[in-house]
Order: C-alpha cells, then structure tokens, then sequence
C-alpha cells in the first residue's frame, strides 16, 4: 500500500519482515535559473537594508529591515518601534497580473494588504481595509520614494470617501543605519 504523505511516498508492505514503513523521498523541483529576474522585479530594491525610521520632527519612529528573500522573488520588512509596536511584510511582484503586492500584519492584529506598482519613481500601493466608517469602507495608500541622498520616504494616506481626499497618517523618512 502506498501513502502520500507531503512531498513523500510511505510504502507499507504487508508481507516485509519488518512492519516500518519505507520512505521514499519525491523529487522537489528547483526554481528556474530566470526566475524572478525579470526587471519589475527589483523596482522595490531601492528599499532593502536597515533602516532607522524617523518622522517630520526628528524623531526616530523605529527599526525597519528589508531584506530579499526566496532568491530575489520576496521582500520581507520587519519593523519594531521602542514602544513594542511590531510588524512584517512580505512583498512581490506578481508577475501573472504585473502589480507588487504586500501583505502586512502586526502585533495588533492588523492585516493590511496592498497592491500597484511604480509611479513617477515611487512605489504606490492601494488597497481596502475592511473597517467601516459612516462613509462606507477605507481606502489606505502608502508610497516609498527614494530620495537622491540615499533616503527613502514612506508617505500613508487614508480616504473614507472612496479616494475623493486624502488623510496622511503616517510620514516618515528611512535612514540608512551606519556600520558599527
């Protein structure tokens, strides 16, 4: 009798001497040599490394870390502010669609997903959380523009009126941390 058990085959041999069952291992198949390498895939690299997070007044806001993952296919931020307010996300190019994606979750139970793509040099991407307002559903925006002094500035908006008018909530600046 034979048993698909994850990505293995368990063989039980009724008539063996032994009553363990044998393992055989399927084969995994290999990402291709070309995948993911394709341009749009490295439009959001202007945001990976360690990041200090500062808002309008100078103040540090937190840590961010960008890092590719899965051969270049992914990014993975993990953000952490000295409250404890923590998050990640995961973000990638759809190629089958050709828009990013990012999916974020936090420490306050906040799933936040979002999708676009580059728009006059900034990575913009929208999307619907699901919390009502008396005007129906918000609309959250966040865009990461790379400064030419090596900065980065992550602007996030919100609208209750369907993308009518804006909100920012969130406006900050990532500055790379320095080798200690």
């Amino acid at each position: 009798m034979r048993l698909l058990l994850g990505l293995g085959v368990v063989t039980l041999c009724a008539g063996c001497a032994s009553s363990a069952p044998v393992i055989a291992q399927a084969p995994v198949p290999s990402a291709p040599a070309t995948a993911c390498q394709a341009d749009e895939f490295r439009h959001f690299d202007f945001w990976i490394g360690d990041w200090d997070v500062m808002v309008a007044d100078g103040k540090k806001a937190g840590d961010n870390s960008i890092k590719p993952i899965h051969g270049g296919c992914a990014l993975q931020e993990s953000y952490q502010s000295a409250g404890g307010y923590r998050g990640q996300s995961f973000n990638i190019y759809d190629a089958t669609r050709q828009v990013w994606h990012q999916t974020w979750v936090d420490n306050t139970g906040l799933l936040l997903t979002i999708e676009g793509g580059l728009r006059d040099g900034s990575m913009v991407m929208t999307g619907t959380r699901a919390r009502q307002t008396p005007q129906g559903e918000v609309l959250d925006r966040i865009s990461w523009t790379p400064n030419e002094d090596g900065t980065v500035r992550q602007v996030w908006e919100v609208s209750a009126d369907e993308g009518g008018s804006w909100r920012v909530i969130f406006d900050g600046t990532y500055r790379r941390k320095t080798a200690s």
